[in-house]
């Protein structure tokens, strides 16, 4: 089969499941839906912020604020991508119509990644200007210096945290086990390592913290990581390039 039938019957596979749809449609509503419920809320009680939250205050990444919401939905689709043909069965047929194992999952991982890309941007830029609208006298243009890096990196932050759950569903083969692990990485121990002192240092190379640098425009003066904000994108890219090498690996050596 070539690869751009494969492609081709990768992409049949993803639209004709309901539950990866609705997912990325979960996706853009969620990320929207808070992300203006804390314009709105951080618009009213401007005033009462302390002083030093009011001189580095960030409209471009409060419109943003809906984004760790959003990321729960973009994990899910990157698992559901990779690993429901692996609980259905249907992963036999699939390899047996495929043979080489790595043109099958990155045909079906470039596909889905793709997918991701579009659906980021297009919740990036409408979380922006709909936070931004809400804002009202403290919101950002998106012509100010840097905003259009940080809503740019907004879309592609939230398309590697999908390609990085397919990776580690590839790795896992599970569903269940995939989000078992995933879920907790990024809302437990991520938070965790990220505002103990004693771990701080390590919970900012992890994917998501180092990733979501790319959306900050105003960098606060107790922000220690020692990189900005593509260099924080960079290390969410060798997170998930690491990913996908472990998934490639796993489907190469393992049978289905």
């Amino acid at each position: 089969m070539t690869a751009t039938r494969v492609l081709q019957s990768e992409w049949t596979k993803i639209r004709s499941v309901q539950s990866t749809i609705w997912t990325l449609a979960l996706a853009v509503v969620v990320t929207l839906a808070l992300g203006a419920l804390i314009s709105i809320v951080t618009r009213n009680t401007f005033d009462d912020m302390p002083t030093q939250d009011r001189l580095f205050f960030d409209p471009t990444f409060v419109s943003f604020a809906g984004m760790g919401l959003g990321q729960l939905a973009m994990i899910v689709f990157g698992v559901l991508v990779v690993s429901n043909e692996y609980s259905t069965g249907m992963i036999r047929s699939s390899l047996a119509a495929v043979p080489r194992r790595g043109t099958f999952l990155f045909s079906k991982i470039a596909v889905a990644a793709l997918l991701a890309l579009v659906i980021g941007m297009i919740t990036s830029f409408g979380a922006f200007f709909l936070g931004q609208a809400l804002l009202g006298e403290h919101r950002a243009s998106i012509g100010d210096q840097g905003v259009l890096r940080a809503v740019f990196g907004g879309g592609l932050y939230m398309a590697l945290i999908a390609v990085f759950s397919m990776g580690i569903a590839a790795m896992l083969r599970s569903p269940m086990l995939s989000l078992g692990i995933l879920m907790p990485f990024f809302f437990i121990i991520s938070n965790i390592l990220g505002n103990v002192d004693a771990t701080r240092k390590v919970g900012q190379y992890l994917p998501d913290q180092a990733g979501s640098k790319v959306m900050q425009v105003i960098t606060r003066p107790d922000n220690s990581a020692p990189y900005g904000p593509w260099g924080g994108l960079a290390i969410m890219a060798a997170w998930v390039v690491a990913a996908l090498i472990g998934g490639y690996l796993v489907i190469k050596n393992r049978d289905a």
